[in-house]
């Protein structure tokens, strides 16, 4: 009877310890988790550990909800207390690319070691993850689209449920996952974003790559901390875990002799995004022919350097950032776009092997490849400051009409702060006239793109607003998102991914017989103008020679030109 007794806490034992496995461990590190098995795995651990929350957060769109995973050594599950506790928040999101499954069996193996207490979770650190973020690219599994990658041996695809790639969808948020993420992201505050990914390109020795914030973006006090303080101690508690970090090896560039530049991430990336909210991101990108169970490793290993990190840096963390919010309140003039500065560079390490060529089999022509019978170490130049340009005044308010709803929800995700027109009013207010601008001739993420934006600012004028118009100031946490998105010269503005294109097109014209005695009186009625009309037809003889350009010259600079007409439709007080 006392055998039975001993045997059955036995038998328990091992099907428990079999029940806390992964599918990247039941396959010895060939095969990733699907959607339903991430998930009902989370739930399960979860029913056996106190310190685990998991809530399921708005529908994504596949249908199916995004989960967020609470861990915290307290069981407190509030981040607000986190942060008055100070605390170090750090979001890790998983495949946003499912065909880069690294995150996802990581983070699993990551939670079940911290519950069991194989790996210790500082009680001055909390974590929350996203276990999967595309669902739709998670459900649409295959073993072909990777053609680049050595495993897993079946993975998601790249786009979401409507053939987004949503590591491009941050700002402008067309998929309902960025619309969710951005509602997790400001209830969760994180100092630390981390989104797991799997590069592609060219070959080398290293197994992770690392993406950090662009450290200028941040500013002189967080940027300047992430620097010098905190990446080194990452890169040194990676190194003393026998993996050689690197930044991310972009692949465009062929001839490392002339260097490498730190990746340019505008805020359509979780890194660029996250810093307009002085978050560190950062975007570790495994190597892609590396073995799977190799890379997921990495992946483990890295998340686990970033809470060590995190602790030991915690009160220097959150100081830097507080300052950093700080200078941001004072900060007037603000950089829209950014240029590497190529007179500054430090040195990097890198391990490459060297280029061959042989005869293709596929072809029948030469080859290029990367040779492993010929590694090299070498030191490259490595550009990692960047010089802000097009820098603009803020505004003490912006005032945007409410029929530009898509825009106002967008601004609501990112939690700006916003009250209304009560009554009509009539403000003095600035706004843009948009001179030129090129659209991109091919579709890029369902949008085509505006670029090369030329914006005049208007002189003041009195602009009645009525009521349900929205009013921002701009003395609130949002403040360098504002700027960036609502300012139609910027990167990722929303005016760059269309959503203003509506004033692009006139609504009204007219019949050139129509037209011509109605200009004639316009003339007859206005010196400056028939002066204007003078001086133009002498700088311009192909226009002095064109009747109906000069027609539409008249009408442009007549009270009948409709003035919404290429009119910025977001106004701002100084």
């Amino acid at each position: 009877m006392k055998q039975l007794l001993l045997f059955i806490p036995y038998t328990l034992l091992c099907f428990y310890s079999h029940a806390q496995q992964t599918v990247f461990e039941q396959s010895y590190g060939t095969q990733t988790a699907t959607y339903q098995q991430a998930i009902q795995w989370y739930y399960h651990l979860a029913k056996q550990h106190r310190e685990i929350k998991i809530a399921a957060w708005g529908s994504g769109d596949a249908g199916k909800p995004l989960h967020l995973v609470l861990l915290s050594a307290d069981q407190k599950f509030d981040p607000k207390t986190w942060h008055r506790q100070k605390k170090a928040v750090i979001l890790i999101n998983n495949g946003i690319h499912p065909g880069e499954p690294d995150g996802i069996d990581a983070s699993m193996m990551l939670v079940r070691d911290i519950v069991n207490k194989k790996i210790t979770l500082p009680q001055n650190v909390t974590l929350a993850f996203i276990p999967v973020y595309n669902i739709g690219g998670c459900l649409n599994r295959n073993t072909y689209t990777r053609a680049n990658q050595n495993g897993p041996a079946e993975y998601g695809f790249r786009g979401n449920s409507q053939n987004l790639d949503l590591n491009r969808d941050f700002t402008k948020t067309d998929s309902k996952e960025a619309a969710t993420f951005a509602r997790i992201f400001h209830y969760l505050d994180p100092e630390i974003l981390i989104d797991n990914h799997v590069s592609d390109g060219a070959d080398y020795q290293h197994t992770m790559t690392l993406i950090s914030t662009q450290y200028d973006k941040l500013g002189p006090t967080l940027g300047g901390w992430l620097r010098n303080t905190f990446e080194p101690a990452i890169y040194k508690g990676m190194a003393d875990k026998k993996w050689e970090l690197i930044p991310y090896v972009d692949f465009e560039f062929t001839d490392f002799s002339k260097g490498m530049k730190m990746f340019y991430d505008p805020p359509r990336y979780s890194s660029g995004y996250a810093a307009l909210f002085q978050t560190l991101s950062f975007m570790p990108e495994t190597h892609m022919l590396k073995p799977y169970k190799e890379r997921v490793q990495s992946t483990y290993d890295l998340m686990v350097t970033f809470i060590q990190q995190a602790s030991l840096h915690a009160t220097e963390l959150l100081d830097a950032r507080t300052k950093a919010r700080n200078e941001l309140k004072a900060q007037t003039i603000f950089p829209l776009k950014w240029k590497a500065d190529t007179s500054t560079f430090r040195q990097v390490i890198f391990k490459g092997y060297e280029r061959d060529s042989s005869l293709s089999e596929a072809t029948g022509l030469m080859k290029m490849f990367y040779s492993h019978s010929k590694p090299y170490t070498r030191e490259i130049k490595y550009f990692d400051h960047f010089t802000g340009m097009d820098s603009i005044n803020a505004p003490t308010t912006f005032i945007i009409p409410q029929g530009w709803h898509e825009v106002i929800e967008r601004l609501k995700n990112n939690g700006v702060e916003m009250s209304y027109v009560q009554q009509p009013a009539t403000y003095e207010v600035s706004s843009y006239h948009i001179d030129s601008y090129k659209s991109m001739a091919f579709p890029y993420e369902k949008h085509h793109r505006n670029y090369n934006v030329k914006a005049t600012v208007l002189p003041k004028k009195p602009v009645q607003f009525q009521p349900g118009d929205v009013i921002i100031r701009l003395d609130q946490p949002a403040r360098r998102y504002l700027m960036e998105m609502l300012t139609p010269t910027g990167d990722d503005s929303f005016f760059a991914w269309n959503f203003f294109d509506a004033i692009l097109q006139q609504k009204e014209g007219y019949s050139d017989y129509r037209w011509e005695d109605i200009a004639a009186q316009v003339l007859k009625n206005d010196s400056l103008l028939q002066q204007k009309l003078a001086e133009k037809k002498a700088a311009d003889p192909a226009f002095a020679k064109d009747s109906e350009a000069i027609l539409d010259f008249i009408y442009r600079n007549s009270p009948y030109y409709e003035k919404a007409h290429l009119q910025y439709p977001v106004y701002w007080i100084e």
